[in-house]
């Protein structure tokens, strides 16, 4: 009898994970139709945008500084040395608000875009 009550338990334990297997045949299927478009967004790669690269250089900068740093000083060193990079940009936006003050429109908008780029 304890043979049998144990035989039931195990197959209703059992029974959400065949349950399961089925959904990820059934999945699969149709990434098998289409292997030319799974293997395409496998292999094909995004660019980062020009944000993320700016990001990246900043990491890079900060992590070089912090080369000889370790543990809490080091965070605090590459939190506060990215954070003047944000700073920085936060002042950019905030001159170029002033300068732009009577502008309106899509004139403002590309004189914003040129400011903030620098270009200006």
């Amino acid at each position: 009898m304890k043979k049998l009550i144990a035989m039931a338990c195990f197959m209703l334990a059992a029974s959400p994970l065949a349950l399961a297997q089925d959904k990820a045949k059934e999945e699969a299927k149709p990434a098998a139709a289409a292997p030319a478009k799974a293997a395409e967004a496998k292999t094909a790669k995004r660019e980062p945008t020009e944000a993320q690269k700016a990001q990246q250089e900043r990491m890079k900068a900060c992590n070089a500084d912090a080369a000889d740093k370790k543990g809490d000083e080091r965070k605090k060193f590459m939190s506060s040395c990215l954070k003047d990079k944000r700073d920085t940009q936060q002042n950019r936006m905030t001159a170029c608000n002033k300068e732009a003050g009577g502008k309106k429109g899509d004139e403002r908008k590309a004189f914003m875009k040129s400011c903030l780029s620098g270009k200006s």
